[in-house]
């Protein structure tokens, strides 16, 4: 047991590279935190950094990653592009690019499969969709700017549209979906899986106020652990198979969700928590022009 070092644990994408299974996830976190909680994080371990466009704070990433001395080809760098840039692919990731003051990224993901019209949000372009934005990921293949492109908030469904289509010559890295007990997903991740598509969880602990921390099952393995809910959900996500990012801005926090190691879940404990039964998610599609949540994750 104590030679388990999850911290040091990747998975290989149908690429052949290597992403670390524990990543710093940035969603929501407040201007003028994001740079400090980067700079914290390389400094206690963590090889993997997740952020937007869309988050606004692609700036303050790239400024932690200097500011912690630790060297960018060590560093796993993911960003996405943002619903009003679908029709300027080209042009979007070399604004990522310049906010993160890096010449590549490791991981270029589309962020939503909703080709938003740049002149009101409302409504979604017209003649075009992620299909289109797809063929434009495509050819930055070999760029040098992007080692691997991928999406984000994918379903079956939409996967399905996407992996059938003509145009479609590349198939994603990884699909970064919402992956936590309370919205574990199988189908839809047993269906990444049979195309050779990796799953990277957000929100792998149902975010700030989750209702997981009152969760009894949870509560009762993580006192038996001797450990907290937050890191068995880690541990959980880490051992069902997919990459887990994990937000936080506090020093505390970070390196806490980074001490995974030593220890594991047995066979009986993940059985436990995947027979959770309450069902919420953290982020719907409501607010997008386009419905992208058909229910059939599970």
């Amino acid at each position: 047991m104590a030679s388990v070092k999850t911290t040091a644990k990747t998975f290989k994408l149908n690429t052949g590279d290597l992403i670390p299974a524990v990543g710093l996830g940035t969603w929501k976190s407040k201007p003028n935190e994001v740079s400090g909680a980067v700079e914290t994080a390389l400094k206690a371990g963590y090889r993997h950094i997740d952020t937007a466009f869309a988050y606004g704070n692609e700036k303050e990433v790239g400024a932690g990653i200097k500011a912690s001395g630790v060297p960018r080809d060590q560093i796993w760098l993911t960003t996405k592009l943002d619903n009003p840039w679908h029709q300027r692919v080209a042009e979007g990731i070399d604004q990522s690019l310049a906010n993160l003051d890096t010449s590549y990224v490791d991981l270029y993901l589309m962020h939503w499969p909703s080709s938003t019209d740049p002149a009101d949000r409302s409504k979604h372009l017209e003649g075009w969709d992620f299909v289109d934005t797809w063929r434009e990921m495509q050819k930055l293949v070999g760029s040098g700017k992007v080692r691997n492109i991928g999406v984000s908030n994918f379903g079956i469904q939409n996967l399905e549209k996407l992996l059938s289509a003509p145009d479609t010559k590349v198939v994603p890295a990884v699909n970064q979906i919402e992956l936590h007990p309370s919205n574990p997903s199988p189908k839809l991740v047993a269906y990444n899986a049979a195309k050779g598509i990796h799953s990277s969880g957000y929100s792998p602990l149902g975010s700030a106020n989750s209702p997981l921390y009152d969760n009894e099952t949870l509560l009762s393995i993580a006192k038996e652990k001797g450990r907290s809910p937050q890191q068995v959900l880690l541990a959980w996500g880490v051992q069902k198979g997919w990459s887990v990012l994990p937000k936080s801005v506090t020093k505390e926090r970070i390196e806490a969700n980074w001490d995974l190691d030593g220890w594991e879940l047995t066979e009986d404990e993940v059985a436990k928590i995947d027979g959770i039964t309450e069902r919420f998610k953290v982020c719907g599609d409501a607010w997008l022009p386009v419905k992208v949540f058909f229910g059939d994750d599970e």
